[in-house]
C-alpha cells in the first residue's frame, strides 16, 4: 500500500482484532496497515514513513516489548501505543521505559483509542519536523571551517570578540570577520539567534 500521509500500523495476531481496528481507523479517515507478527511488520516498515504503531503486547510466540527494543535499535521515531488484555503496573512501566508513548487495556473504547492515536500522530509530526530542522542546521554547520568552528564555540560560551581575539591570538577585527561569516553560513541575523538556533535544534559543533 502506497500512501503519502501518516499511517497507523497495527500489529496484532488476532485476525478479528486486526479487522476491527482496521475498520475503526478507516472510518475515522486514517490510513492503516495491519500485521500479524512483529517480523512481518519489521520486514515491511520503512523508518522514513510517518505514523504511529498500535501494538498488542502478547503476540503468538513473541513479546511486544521485543519489537519496541528492535525499533529503538533502528532509531525509529515511531510513537507506539501498547494494547494488552493482561495489563499490570510492572508491564506498563516496562512498556513505557521501552519507548511506548501510551498503554491501554483491551478492549479500549474506540473514542479513547482514536484520541490517543491522533495524539501519537501529532507527536510523530512534531518529531519529524524537529529532525528535519536539526538536519538542516547540521548541514549548514558542516560548511564552517575549522577556525570558524573555534570562534563559534567561543561565541556559544558567551565570549566577547575581544576575549576570543585574546584566546586565539588574533585581532578583534579578524574575529568579527569570522563572526560575520559564521552568521552568514548559519543563516541567522545575530549571535543571539545563532546560539538560540543550536540550543533549539540540539546541534553540537564538532571539532
Amino acid at each position: 500500500m502506497t500512501t503519502t500521509g501518516p499511517t497507523v500500523f497495527v500489529v496484532d495476531d488476532n485476525p478479528a482484532v486486526r479487522r476491527s481496528l482496521q475498520v475503526l481507523m478507516q472510518s475515522a479517515g486514517l490510513d492503516v496497515e495491519t500485521f500479524d507478527s512483529s517480523q512481518d511488520f519489521l520486514a515491511a516498515y520503512d523508518s522514513r514513513r510517518a505514523g504511529c504503531l498500535v501494538l498488542d503486547m502478547r503476540l503468538r510466540g513473541e513479546d511486544g516489548l521485543d519489537l519496541l527494543d528492535k525499533l529503538r535499535g533502528r532509531t525509529a521515531s515511531l510513537p507506539v501505543i501498547v494494547l494488552t488484555a493482561h495489563g499490570t503496573v510492572p508491564t506498563s512501566v516496562r512498556a513505557l521505559k521501552a519507548g511506548a508513548v501510551d498503554f491501554l487495556e483491551k478492549p479500549a473504547r474506540p473514542a479513547t483509542l482514536l484520541a490517543r492515536i491522533r495524539d501519537a500522530l501529532e507527536l510523530s509530526q512534531r518529531q519529524r519536523d524537529a529532525e528535519s530542522a536539526r538536519a538542516a542546521v547540521e548541514q549548514r554547520a558542516a560548511r564552517l571551517t575549522s577556525r570558524e568552528r573555534q570562534v563559534a564555540r567561543l561565541l556559544l560560551a558567551g565570549k566577547r570578540s575581544k576575549e576570543i581575539a585574546a584566546a586565539l591570538g588574533t585581532s578583534v577585527r579578524t574575529v568579527e570577520g569570522y563572526r560575520g561569516r559564521i552568521l552568514e553560513k548559519m543563516q541567522v541575523p545575530s549571535t543571539a539567534a545563532f546560539v538560540a538556533l543550536l540550543v533549539r535544534t540540539h546541534v553540537v559543533l564538532r571539532t
